[in-house]
């Protein structure tokens, strides 16, 4: 079972890898990220965000369970250009109740392979530029932290010390193995699976 991990969990830092192989293993993945975007009142969730190490990522910008036509499936994204840009605030469901500004481009046009291998070309603007740029950061193992001011950087550190404090705490009993061990394991990882971590479902 997939759960969203929250920072600070190297996985958020790793840098994810293609994939090279859809099948049913997969499709059954990206249905249990839509469900947990979803229940999460989220527009994206990326692989790494449940432990994956993969270049994947989901999307639907009206974050509605019932629009299932508006769901956006990309494997090994790219964006190939970038036009403008704009700041607006964001958050991430990996680092519930934290928000702040970030400037991105506010046109994009991205490619992605979908679900029955296609390789498809989307034109993207407002929110769903802003998404796909924020989850394909995530595929690179950056935060929209990382893109915030200092003054704003300064407001919220508390907040994360209070993650730090309870992921340190969730490793100390076991719920978490520890980092060295997390790496190795996402290291050796080939192909998606259900459950990279015994603990992965702690989302600490």
């Amino acid at each position: 079972m997939l759960r969203i991990v929250h920072y600070p969990h190297p996985v958020l830092r790793y840098t994810s890898r293609p994939l090279t192989e859809i099948d049913d293993s997969l499709r059954g993945i990206v249905r249990e990220m839509f469900d947990l975007m979803y229940e999460a009142r989220g527009v994206g969730l990326a692989a790494n965000q449940v432990g994956l190490p993969f270049r994947l990522f989901v999307l639907n910008v009206t974050a509605d369970p019932e629009q299932k036509d508006k769901e956006l499936v990309f494997i090994n994204p790219e964006i190939i250009k970038r036009h403008s840009s704009i700041e607006d605030e964001e958050g991430c469901l990996s680092l519930p109740g934290i928000h702040g500004d970030v400037r991105r481009a506010r046109k994009i046009k991205l490619q992605a392979y979908d679900l029955r291998g296609e390789l498809v070309t989307h034109d993207a603007e407002d929110l769903f530029s802003r998404a796909a740029q924020h989850e394909i950061d995530h595929l690179d193992g950056k935060l929209f932290i990382d893109h915030l001011s200092l003054l704003a950087k300064h407001g919220i550190k508390d907040k994360l010390r209070e993650f730090e404090a309870r992921y340190l705490q969730a490793q100390s009993v076991g719920e978490i193995p520890g980092d060295a061990e997390i790496g190795k394991i996402l290291d050796a990882m080939e192909r998606p699976s259900s459950a990279p971590f015994e603990a992965n479902a702690t989302s600490a």
